[in-house]
């Protein structure tokens, strides 16, 4: 399931790439039109600007821009920051230990399968795809 953080990301980033010019935009103005409290938005803007998907600046003009264009976004990279890997089951998360049960599984495919649907899916649409609607 994706998260309401995951959500909301996708939805600031969203904003930024609708709204953002040469200058920073202020925290309150993405709350505001989001209608996302300051205090949860904050949590997600820092977890954006730890991965570096944004850039932030304090003071006077300050506020959050996007780091590269909304081309250069993939989805599932925005998603896979704010909730974790995207894996169906523990087997398939990244460095899981290996299943004793691995060769014996009837079914292994079927999650291996569903993964790579979920993966393709995310992974294959841009920010700018949802910014103009292209779905």
């Amino acid at each position: 399931m994706i998260s309401t953080k995951a959500r909301y990301a996708l939805r600031v980033m969203i904003d930024l790439g609708k709204h953002q010019k040469d200058n920073y935009i202020p925290l309150k103005e993405i709350a505001q039109r989001q209608e996302i409290s300051e205090k949860y938005l904050e949590s997600i803007l820092k977890m954006l600007v730890s991965g570096k998907m944004l850039t932030g600046l304090r003071g006077k003009g300050g506020g959050y821009r996007l780091t590269r264009q909304p081309r250069d976004y993939i989805i599932g990279e925005i998603i896979e920051l704010t909730d974790g890997p995207l894996a169906p089951v523990a087997c398939l998360m990244p460095n899981a230990t290996p299943c004793t049960r691995q060769s014996d599984c009837v079914t292994l495919p079927l999650w291996q399968k569903y993964d790579a649907l979920v993966h393709d899916f995310f992974y294959g649409i841009t920010l700018e795809d949802l910014i103009n609607g292209n779905l």
